[in-house]
C-alpha cells in the first residue's frame, strides 16, 4: 500500500510540474493577460496564483513521498 501512495504522490506531483507552467505560459500569451498599458490584468494575476498553488502542492506531494518511503510516519 505504501508503494502505491508514494507513486501515486510522485505522479501528482510530476503532472503538476510538467502541465501548469505550460499552462501559465500559454496565459501569458492570452491578449486578456495584459491591458492596453502593457500591465498584467486580474485574468493573468488569478492564473498566476492558480499555477503557485500547484506547484506548492507538488512539493508538499513530494516531500510526503520522501516520508512515506522512509517510514518516518
Amino acid at each position: 500500500m505504501t508503494a502505491f501512495l508514494i507513486t501515486v504522490l510522485v505522479v501528482g506531483a510530476t503532472f503538476n510540474v510538467v502541465t501548469w507552467p505550460t499552462f501559465l505560459r500559454r496565459v501569458s500569451r492570452d491578449p486578456r493577460a495584459t491591458d492596453a498599458a502593457g500591465r498584467r490584468t486580474r485574468f493573468f494575476t488569478v492564473h498566476l496564483v492558480l499555477v503557485v498553488i500547484a506547484i506548492a502542492l507538488a512539493a508538499l506531494f513530494v516531500v510526503a513521498a520522501i516520508v512515506l518511503g522512509t517510514g518516518t510516519v
